[in-house]
């Protein structure tokens, strides 16, 4: 793992991003858009995996305005305290745009094929739906995503594959909200979504306590199928 420095297109400064490299090349790219508690051993973790899959993964920061290099767990309460002020402090709008400036430079990369998707849990799943909305990435991957169904109205923008990874129980997502958004991708040619019963928010937070290993494996497969799919 290195750490690059991207330059914020508003012209704030630059951020950093973790980049995790695939064992061959050519290979596409993966922005991976992390969860409320920064890019912890969690999304470190995942990037590898990613990484391990065959790609590229380029984690950036994106707590940076507020206070660089994030690093928290879901295990205690101070934690989750001081993620949530994160999380109200965070502008999603610079945040997306400091995503497409990560995706341009995903497809740039040494050795990168130049596709590129998303792929965001949990605060990181809403930004992967914006991103299919509003960016030109090769696939979006949204895990655990809360209050997608505010952005059913702009589903006719989404020009390349979504997957909407859904838990059934999810605490931070009312089920009304979450049978809107089923209800409005059925026949939608992008999007699909799946919905896993019984699991929690951050069911596939590794080493979380919501960790669902069932749901986690069956959506991880089903993300797995899909990258490889639109980045190769």
């Amino acid at each position: 793992m290195t750490i690059l420095s991207i330059a914020a297109t508003d012209g704030a400064g630059s951020f950093d991003a973790h980049l995790f490299e695939p064992k061959k090349k050519p290979a596409g790219a993966v922005v991976l858009i992390q969860e409320i508690f920064g890019i912890n051993a969690a999304m470190q973790e995942a990037a590898a995996q990613i990484a391990d899959l065959g790609f590229f993964v380029l984690a950036p920061d994106l707590f940076w305005r507020q206070q660089r290099h994030v690093n928290l767990t879901d295990k205690s309460q101070e934690e989750w305290n001081q993620a949530f002020a994160l999380m109200q402090g965070f502008d999603q709008e610079k945040g997306i745009a400091d995503l497409k400036a990560t995706l341009a430079a995903a497809r740039t990369l040494p050795g990168a094929n130049g596709k590129a998707g998303t792929i965001g849990y949990c605060l990181g799943g809403l930004l992967a739906f914006r991103m299919a909305i509003e960016s030109d990435a090769d696939i979006n991957i949204s895990y655990y995503g809360v209050a997608l169904d505010n952005f059913l109205g702009d589903l006719d923008r989404i020009h390349a594959p979504l997957i909407v990874h859904i838990a059934g129980q999810d605490a931070y997502f009312a089920p009304e909200g979450r049978a809107r958004l089923v209800e409005a991708a059925k026949g939608h040619q992008q999007v699909r979504t799946y919905v896993y019963p019984g699991a929690d928010h951050a069911f596939a937070r590794i080493n979380g306590i919501h960790w669902d290993a069932r749901a986690a494996w069956i959506a991880n497969g089903r993300s797995a199928e899909a990258l490889a799919t639109a980045l190769e």
